[in-house]
């Protein structure tokens, strides 16, 4: 099976080499070689490649920065995935894209279902939310994942940050009343690997099981670190960040757990896992 893999350097597209299964041919390209946002670029790559998937791993991530760069974010995480959607199309791939838990206001108070309507609070949850409109105005085989608070290998996140930070100071302020589920690279590629077998289309939240506050998160990533930094809890009006976060943005597996049968494992085992890996 010929796919191509963008955003090949970053975080998530790593996962997805470790787990390639051994009959796919991948053609994995990065901005160097495959400028998402240019149309041009992406209609001629897609079609000489002719891949029977794409998976998109490309995106603007930098939640802060997207705040001052507005029409980057919108560039990379919206009108590119409509380019992407056009060129497959044409020669009927099939498209895998993921997308944010940001493009929720985070006021739900419960568990978010795929198809609870969207009010993104930030430029980047908004840019995510077009992505998804351009994906699915442009063509109806494809399957858009969204998720959330991915850390993993190769690139930075919140646990790589946690344990820099621990090495220079002996007390860390993390915020306690943002609620998500920290999800590991890893199990992401491999739930979306078991969906893409099953030859789903549609949208699906994937994520690691539970869920927790950055400073629970960061207090358990010492633990497994064997530190002994203190963590204080604060509140996001104590720690101000130029984008808006949604308070809870948990979202619910039910819909993919009951695709693939299983559910992911709980954040805390992944993230055993992941401190053992490094």
């Amino acid at each position: 099976m010929k796919v191509l893999l963008t955003g090949a350097t970053g975080m998530l597209a790593q996962a997805f080499l470790n787990k390639k299964p051994r009959d796919w041919s991948l053609d994995a390209v990065d901005i160097d070689s495959f400028d998402i946002a240019d149309r041009a670029t992406v209609q001629e790559a897609v079609l000489k490649f002719a891949p029977e998937i794409i998976i998109n791993c490309a995106a603007f991530t930098r939640v802060d920065e997207c705040e001052e760069k507005r029409e980057i974010a919108f560039a990379v995480n919206g009108e590119a995935v409509g380019y992407l959607a056009e060129a497959a199309n044409k020669i009927g791939t099939r498209l895998v894209h993921f997308s944010s838990d940001y493009i929720f206001d985070g006021t739900k108070g419960a568990p978010y279902d795929e198809d609870d309507p969207a009010n993104p609070v930030s430029i980047y949850g908004a840019s995510k939310w077009e992505g998804e409109y351009q994906l699915r105005k442009h063509m109806e085989n494809h399957l858009i994942i969204r998720t959330q608070w991915l850390y993993g290998h190769g690139g930075n996140h919140f646990a790589k940050t946690i344990l820099n930070l621990a090495e220079k100071q002996d007390v860390l302020r993390v915020v306690d009343d943002q609620i998500g589920s920290p999800t590991w690279t890893e199990d992401l590629a491999e739930a979306t690997l078991a969906l893409i077998d099953k030859g789903v289309t549609g949208t699906y939240h994937v994520v690691n099981a539970g869920q927790c506050s950055w400073h629970r998160f960061a207090c358990r990533i010492i633990d497994e670190a064997g530190l002994k930094t203190q963590v204080i809890p604060c509140t996001t009006a104590e720690f101000p960040r130029p984008a808006r976060r949604p308070a809870y943005s948990v979202l619910s597996t039910e819909k993919a757990s009951a695709t693939i049968g299983r559910s992911l494992p709980t954040w805390e085992l992944a993230l055993q896992r992941f401190m053992r890996s490094v």
